[in-house]
This record gives C-alpha cells, structure tokens and sequence, in this order.
C-alpha cells in the first residue's frame, strides 16, 4: 500500500518505520526537511495541500501538533486543515484515514472513570475544537475514518518531571493523569493496518491512571529531593481506560511507566 503521513513528528516517524519493514511505500507531508531513507518527504503546508503529482494513495495517517496551545492555534492546526485536507485527497483512492486526536474532548475533571463508551462533553475550547475536527473527517470520509485518543505520552524526556520534582513543594489536590508510552501508540497505530473492521474510535492508555503527586514523589525519591506535601484531597482529573483497544487484543509493552521512567532518568 502506499500510506501517506500528514504531518511527521516523533510518533509518525516511528509508525511509517514499522509499515515500511512491512513492505509498505511511505509518503510524508511536513514543514521542515526530514532524513528518513526510507520515505518520499514532500515540504507542504497542510493549508495548501497538493497531492495531485503523487501515486495514488491507499492510507493516510493525520498526525498534526499546534506550534502553540491557544485556542487560534487549534483552530488553526486541527479545524482549519480539515477542508484542504479533504479536498486534496478527493483523487485518491482512500481506504482508510486514521485521525491522531486526544482525550481532551473528555470534560470530565473530578475523578470520573472515562472508557470508549462514555459520552463526549468537551469544556473547554480546545475540547470543542478537536471534536469539531473528529466529527469533520468522520462525515468527510463516512466508513472509512478511525480517530484515535491517545492520554499523554510519554517515553522521549523526563526533563519536565524533573523540573516538576525540582520545583514542587506542595500540590493542590489529588489529580488524575493518564499516560501511553510513544512506542506502544505508535505500534497500535501501526497494527490498524491489519484491523478488519476497526471502530470508529479508540482510547489509547496504559490503563494505569496516577495522581500526578504519586508520579512526582516518585521523581523526588529518586533525586534525593524532598516530597511534597498533597493540601488536600479533592480529586480533580479523570481515569481513562482503553477498553476497545483491549478488546482488540493488542498487547501493551509499557504498562510500568515508572520502569521507562528510571530508563530515561539514566539519559537526562
């Protein structure tokens, strides 16, 4: 097949190296120069897409980030891409379109358990705006659109949780946070391919929710810094659970984030 990756960052980049061990013909759309031998890296904005030179296409994966999180660079990156996007693939003969969304457009925020049969209230505007883009591609491209929510991800740094563990002497209450591993996102991505009849959607988690102060304690221990104190014990947060991509059979090689965070501890 020939699979095209609009938008070609960290996860993509480890997605198109599985499919093109697997034989498959990768094609990426990104703003700056990439390397990968094993690719054909077109330089485009999304905005402005021009596919009409390339070899018909089979699969497309849409994996964009805003270069900032306000509410203009959501709209920007994830809505106001939809339509060129579309427009661009009308020549092609698409079987399938896979949509890197997120769980924010879960509202939830006092504890709640969250699965993939739980009700979508997005409460804030970038919720909103990522479920508009969800439900754009599932009407642009009806049957054949698979949106994928992945929790946080982790696996390339933990620069950011030893400034945490640094700089974090009491927090406010318990919050619940949520994580998948880069490298287990981007196989379930990967493996899609040979999914029959996949969902419309899927959660991907490691079904190992945490109160973000445990995480941070846990940083804390292993530097030698002291712990901080929880003020209260209010939950805030949801605990997401990735039941379709369970029942998929897909097995997770992270499900001990604290393991890979000892891993990485060893690099920074």
């Amino acid at each position: 097949m020939h699979i095209l990756f609009i938008g070609y960052g960290k996860t993509s980049t480890r997605v198109a190296k599985q499919l093109f061990q697997q034989g498959h013909q990768i094609t990426t759309i990104s703003q700056s120069p990439k390397t990968d031998v094993y690719a054909n890296h077109l330089i485009q904005d999304v905005h402005q897409l021009d596919l009409t030179h390339l070899e018909p296409v089979d699969w497309v994966y849409v994996l964009l980030s805003p270069s900032q999180s306000s509410v203009e660079g959501y709209q920007q990156t994830y809505v106001d891409s939809v339509a060129p996007i579309v427009q661009a693939l009308k020549s092609h003969p698409v079987q399938k379109i896979v949509v890197v969304s997120s769980t924010r457009v879960y509202g939830e925020n006092a504890g709640e358990r969250i699965d993939d049969e739980s009700v979508i209230q997005p409460v804030d505007e970038q919720g909103r705006l990522l479920w508009k883009m969800e439900q754009l591609y599932q009407q642009a491209f009806a049957g054949r659109c698979v949106v994928i929510r992945p929790t946080g991800i982790y696996g390339t740094s933990v620069a950011r949780m030893i400034k945490l563990a640094a700089t974090t002497q009491s927090y406010p209450q318990i919050h619940w946070s949520n994580r998948i591993h880069i490298d287990d996102l981007a196989r379930f991505l990967a493996q899609l391919i040979h999914v029959e009849h996949p969902e419309p959607s899927y959660i991907v988690t490691n079904n190992q929710p945490l109160p973000l102060h445990e995480v941070i304690q846990w940083f804390q221990r292993q530097l030698n810094l002291p712990e901080l104190v929880v003020q209260s014990q209010k939950e805030t947060g949801k605990r997401i659970y990735a039941t379709r991509m369970r029942k998929s059979g897909f097995q997770l090689e992270h499900e001990d984030c604290f393991g890979d965070y000892a891993e990485l501890l060893k690099t920074e």
